[in-house]
């Protein structure tokens, strides 16, 4: 049974994390820390990470493929472009951070986006009622968030949210596609980088990777039965503890 563990981890984070994703966002906070726990060093984890969930984030991109429309006067191909070059810009940078460098980095992302979750909805509802951003700081935002996305990724569809939630007479519901659809290109960015100089543990990639499309549809089941509200309580009780523990791990 030993010798299946660093099958069964992956697979089943990959359950959890695709599940997360298709309810509320932050896969990335169960599929890193049990790839962590496997014994890979941070930077490999959160490269293999990424690539085990791009096929979910794929997906979840193309069923939203006739949703998409113009973000803030500028088009989605347009920001697409941007965050692709962001995207890889943001893995360029992972590659050369030392492993024990993004040790000390990761908990203090991880405390952004569980922060970007907890606060984001009500402060871009704040932003929105007093500014309005226009063309040019989107693109330097989309910029930020396709090399924040590159480099580690997580939290980043609330962190989207978020901006996207400063635009004027934006219905949330249409900001669904666009923001898939960055998501997916940031991912699909840094796999390229990721693949290219070796940093994914395909052992570990590959049932994750299998586990993140089941969780997905899980998921997505399950996100019909569920109240918002629980959906919200079991994504911040997840992300964290997450958080709480990396901070140990690193400073502890």
């Amino acid at each position: 049974m030993a010798t299946l563990v660093p099958y069964l981890l992956p697979f089943a984070a990959g359950c959890v994390g695709g599940a997360m994703n298709a309810l509320a966002g932050g896969g990335t906070f169960a599929t890193l820390p049990s790839l962590i726990a496997l014994g890979l060093p941070a930077n490999i984890a959160n490269a293999t990470s990424n690539v085990a969930l791009l096929p979910g984030a794929g997906a979840s991109a193309l069923a939203y493929r006739k949703e998409l429309g113009p973000i803030g006067g500028i088009g989605w191909r347009t920001l697409a472009l941007i965050t692709f070059i962001g995207g890889l810009a943001g893995s360029a940078l992972l590659v050369v951070t030392p492993s024990r460098a993004f040790d000390l980095i990761i908990p203090w992302l991880l405390l952004f986006a569980f922060l970007v979750m907890l606060f984001g909805k009500v402060a871009a509802a704040w932003l929105h009622a007093r500014v309005t951003i226009g063309p040019r700081t989107l693109v330097v935002a989309q910029s930020l968030l396709g090399i924040y996305g590159g480099y580690f990724g997580g939290g980043v569809g609330l962190i989207t949210t978020a901006l996207y939630g400063l635009l004027a007479n934006i219905d949330p519901r249409a900001m669904f596609a666009p923001r898939t659809l960055m998501l997916a290109v940031a991912n699909f960015a840094a796999a390229f980088v990721f693949v290219w100089f070796g940093m994914v543990r395909w052992t570990a990639a590959l049932p994750m990777l299998l586990g993140g499309i089941l969780g997905g549809w899980l998921g997505a089941a399950l996100g019909k039965r569920l109240s918002p509200l629980a959906v919200r309580i079991w994504t911040l009780t997840v992300t964290g503890a997450t958080t709480a523990v990396f901070f140990w791990r690193a400073y502890g």
